[in-house]
């Protein structure tokens, strides 16, 4: 039986987060959940990740995997909550170890570990994992961050922001770790795949007249994504990259879901009047 999925669109960051599992064991595994976050206030709610668990309980589900893509700058993760509702091991890609090591840096954190210790499993390129009677295949596909990675299970591959939409293109290389080369060699890799590979998305930035569409087959991607259709060159897609994202501004939420995120999802420790608070660099980052 073909691998169950299930997506959920949020909105407010334009991300998808998904539900996958074996139709035959019932073994899951949940990729880049969202935890909601109100910036102006410092306030997070569970009400995205209260869906996902809703829906893990109304088909009975066993979860086995909390997997991310990367650690996210547009979205803070709800690895942790979910964790502690439904189960399952936090895993992201060995490549992590290098984002905290830059952002422990950049926002002076003194007490945090740089050795992915937060996560519960590293993944390297070409490590597999069980979802029940099924084998999901690791990737790693840096260029838009040192840690991305891509799962592949049965016909569905997860590539988070490495590929968008194909009337949207691909993703912006200039946070620290990024590289133009790496990214059109990662997403080469990732076109070596049968056509009939379903790519799923996990953001998408539609255009007015059409609605968010998580999905897409490789042979789609192939022929028609504006920033690498075949046929494109690595210099030429280094240069569109790195001309393009000279003009982007950086995600709103970056600052708090970086800190978060390179920690799985985990909180800074309260303080002594029992809060916990976020750092922010002044003058650091951006243009």
């Amino acid at each position: 039986m073909k691998l169950g999925v299930q997506e959920f669109f949020h909105a407010d960051t334009n991300t998808f987060s998904y539900v996958v599992w074996d139709p035959q064991t019932l073994k899951g595994a949940i990729i880049d959940p969202v935890l909601d976050y109100d910036p102006k206030a410092g306030r997070t709610r569970t009400v995205s990740a209260d869906g996902i668990v809703t829906f893990v309980q109304e088909q009975n589900l066993a979860i086995d995997w909390i997997l991310e893509t990367h650690a996210h700058a547009d979205h803070l993760t709800s690895a942790q909550y979910l964790k502690g509702k439904l189960g399952g091991s936090v895993a992201i890609g060995v490549g992590i170890t290098r984002v905290q090591e830059t952002f422990k840096d950049i926002l002076n954190l003194k007490d945090l570990a740089t050795d992915g210790r937060q996560f519960d499993r590293l993944f390297k390129d070409r490590d597999r994992f069980q979802l029940g009677s099924l084998t999901g295949h690791v990737i790693a596909t840096p260029g838009h961050t040192s840690d991305s990675l891509t799962f592949l299970i049965e016909d569905a591959a997860f590539v988070g922001d490495t590929l968008f939409a194909p009337d949207y293109g691909t993703a912006r290389v200039d946070f620290p770790g990024g590289d133009a080369e790496k990214l059109y060699r990662s997403i080469h890799r990732i076109f070596e795949l049968p056509d009939q590979t379903r790519i799923f998305l996990c953001h998408d930035y539609p255009p007015e007249g059409r609605g968010p569409e998580c999905v897409h087959t490789l042979a789609e991607q192939r022929a028609r994504n504006i920033h690498i259709h075949d046929g494109i060159q690595q210099k030429d897609f280094v240069e569109m990259r790195h001309s393009r994202d000279a003009k982007l501004s950086l995600p709103r939420l970056i600052i708090p879901a970086i800190q978060i995120n390179i920690c799985a999802g985990q909180f800074p420790p309260p303080e002594d009047n029992g809060i916990a608070y976020l750092k922010v660099p002044l003058n650091r980052l951006g243009k």
